[in-house]
């Protein structure tokens, strides 16, 4: 069994870095050391100057929850259609549901948390809705 740690990280101290995605940057908060790789949580933002491009896949988690803190996200899901997020808005992800994002506003904010901290992601044909 592995020990948790306490972590604490602040917005003054944040530090982005280009990840998955070229359109988004992302914040690490440290969730992946402090739980021995069961959970890793980040916040998410637009960023500018990157060409988006969205292909339908799907993540082999066993968790994902989605809580926008800012702007706007849009996803296609399987079984849902199109689901628009805005400020506030919170989408728990199942596990292998397939889904693409349609698009998001130029100031988007979000925190993701997902279970595991490393998990695979698999493009697909499509959403199949």
């Amino acid at each position: 069994m592995t020990t948790a740690r306490f972590v604490v990280t602040h917005a003054k101290d944040a530090q982005f870095e280009q990840g998955l995605r070229s359109f988004f940057e992302y914040r690490d908060l440290g969730m992946k050391a402090a739980t021995g790789g069961r959970v890793t949580a980040s916040v998410i933002r637009a960023a500018g100057g990157h060409e988006f491009s969205s292909q339908p896949h799907l993540h082999q988690t066993e968790f994902q929850l989605v809580y926008v803190l800012k702007g706007w996200i849009e996803f296609e899901y399987e079984g849902q259609g199109a689901v628009r997020l805005e400020a506030g808005s919170c989408v728990h992800q199942p596990p292998g549901i397939r889904h693409r994002e349609l698009g998001h506003s130029e100031d988007l904010e979000l925190l993701e948390v997902v279970l595991p901290a490393v998990f695979k992601t698999e493009t697909v044909d499509s959403v199949n809705l």
